[in-house]
């Protein structure tokens, strides 16, 4: 086999290993999505990528997006056409962008039968833990429900300058916070180069990187336009946390039609591994770099579930200890004190010690709400 069938056999296998993803996160940049000099939507363009979700989602893909596009839709409608725009007028055309965003996507995949959920976030939604389970617990019912998200930055609320590009590692911290296999960066370059091939054309393309160290980092650009996705240097930060939490990264050409498609049929593009699968990287979070604050106690029952890898659930509880609010790490011990598990708790110490002893189906009674079944969920647990 030569070099050139042996490469395009591993692009093929690759574009394979996205058409059987179980849980994929697509970033779309705005220079994809968005007709800077009408102020419009693609929609041929958008129309074609809905049909490459539409396929993926049938064939039991759940498929997250995140989406730039808010301020450009918005500014031309507001008459914001020069360059440079303040915070505040970036913001307000967000704000207006945000509703043509949203009902483009909705129209779109309409046509599937698809429905849609507009998910604004900040990146300290996805790294402030209570707001980070919040979040993940939003998005995870509204894939349940085969419903698509459709995610953007809260532009409208930035407290700081509304930085190009910060989609890219949006995207990856949605894909960390999921726990998907795969991200997909659409962007208007067809991969990772040794060097800017817009400046230098004698520049190697990079196929597939296993870990992105400072050489790879060396090779990254600069931003292309005012527009733009805010080059390789973001994208290369966005594999980094991506593949940190056990997602494998692509970046490819989005400017064709079809551009998932494309991907799944072998086109080039840019393949960033991960070394551990998705839930292994989240357990290993967990287990070691989490300070616990606070102590739970189980009797006979719950140790041996917990150990048959079993969710704890309060029934099985006989003490808690501390002071702890949702989403904090806590030790789970054995009758005799003995530290056999940690994970992150569904519920404060207070009202964790009104639960305990109690079958799920009580909880609502005592708590005056409808929470989780579990005290901790076995996907937020390590046994030690």
């Amino acid at each position: 086999m030569s070099a050139a069938q042996s490469e395009k056999q591993t692009k093929t296998s690759r574009g394979q290993d996205l058409r059987h993803s179980r849980r994929l996160v697509v970033k779309i940049g705005s220079a994809l999505l968005v007709d800077h000099g009408r102020g419009a939507i693609h929609r041929q363009w958008l129309d074609a990528l809905t049909d490459d979700v539409a396929a993926l989602m049938a064939a039991g893909t759940e498929v997250v997006l995140v989406s730039s596009g808010a301020i450009a839709l918005g500014r031309r409608h507001l008459g914001l056409t020069q360059s440079g725009l303040k915070l505040e007028e970036k913001q307000a055309a967000a704000a207006t962008g945000q509703i043509r965003l949203a009902h483009a996507y909705q129209e779109s995949l309409a046509r599937h039968d698809i429905s849609v959920a507009q998910i604004l976030l900040t990146l300290d939604d996805t790294e402030e833990r209570r707001r980070h389970l919040n979040a993940r617990s939003t998005l995870n019912t509204l894939l349940k429900m085969r419903t698509l998200p459709v995610i953007n930055e809260n532009d409208t609320v930035a407290t700081s300058e509304i930085r190009v590009g910060d989609n890219d590692r949006l995207a990856a911290r949605v894909a960390a916070m999921l726990g998907a296999d795969t991200l997909v960066l659409l962007s208007d370059i067809d991969g990772l180069y040794s060097a800017d091939p817009r400046r230098n054309p004698d520049a190697d393309f990079i196929p597939e990187v296993a870990a992105v160290t400072p050489e790879i980092e060396a090779m990254a650009g600069v931003a292309p336009s005012d527009y733009s996705n805010g080059g390789m240097v973001t994208k290369l930060s966005a594999a980094k946390v991506a593949t940190g939490a056990g997602c494998r990264m692509v970046i490819t050409d989005g400017q064709r039609l079809h551009p998932l498609a494309a991907v799944m049929e072998g086109a080039r593009c840019t393949w960033f591994l991960a070394s551990v699968e998705p839930r292994t990287a989240r357990k290993r979070w967990i287990a070691g770099s989490l300070k616990p604050s606070g102590r739970l106690r189980l009797d006979a029952g719950a140790l041996s579930a917990l150990r048959s890898g079993k969710s704890l659930l309060p029934a099985g509880v006989t003490a808690v200890e501390g002071t702890f609010q949702r989403g904090d790490a806590v030790l789970v011990c054995d009758p005799e004190g003995r530290e056999v598990a940690r994970g992150l708790a569904a519920y404060s110490a207070a009202d964790a010690r009104r639960i305990i002893g109690h079958k799920s189906r009580e909880i609502e009674a005592i708590l005056g709400y409808r929470g989780r079944e579990e005290l901790i969920h076995r996907d937020d647990l390590v046994v030690s």
